[in-house]
């Protein structure tokens, strides 16, 4: 590997270790009401976004809320010295996607039936710290 290449991956590998992700792949709850709750606690501070996820009456809020814990115990498994409280967690980055489609076929009236669709979603959560000075 060329120097200059070297030191581009040190670079990115540096700059990786402040985020953390986790990831919740097929979630069976439907992408639409999914991304209700994502959008709410978006650019959020991590703390925040955990208050906001707790008292939600929203199902998909529980499965958020133990994302964001799983996203916030990955960063602090990266970074063992840095303090949490001290990072300035928030959350940058949140994606649902849709996953599989369970399809089931419901008896309708006349010999017919009506395809029901059971979907699931991908939700991947990127957390950052504000503070970049720690190495």
């Amino acid at each position: 590997m060329g120097s200059r290449k070297k030191q581009m991956a040190e670079a990115i590998k540096a700059e990786k270790k402040q985020v953390a992700f986790a990831k919740l792949n097929n979630c069976p709850t439907s992408p639409r009401k999914m991304r209700l709750v994502a959008d709410i606690i978006r650019g959020e501070k991590a703390e925040k976004a955990l208050h906001i996820l707790r008292f939600s009456q929203k199902e998909a809020a529980r499965r958020l809320e133990k994302l964001v814990m799983s996203a916030i115990a990955n960063w602090q498994a990266k970074n063992e010295d840095a303090d949490v409280e001290e990072a300035g967690l928030f959350i940058k980055e949140i994606r649902v996607d849709g996953g599989t489609m369970l399809k089931r076929l419901r008896p309708a009236p006349q010999g017919r039936a009506h395809r029901i669709r059971k979907r699931s979603n991908h939700v991947t959560v990127i957390i950052d710290s504000l503070n970049k000075t720690q190495s």
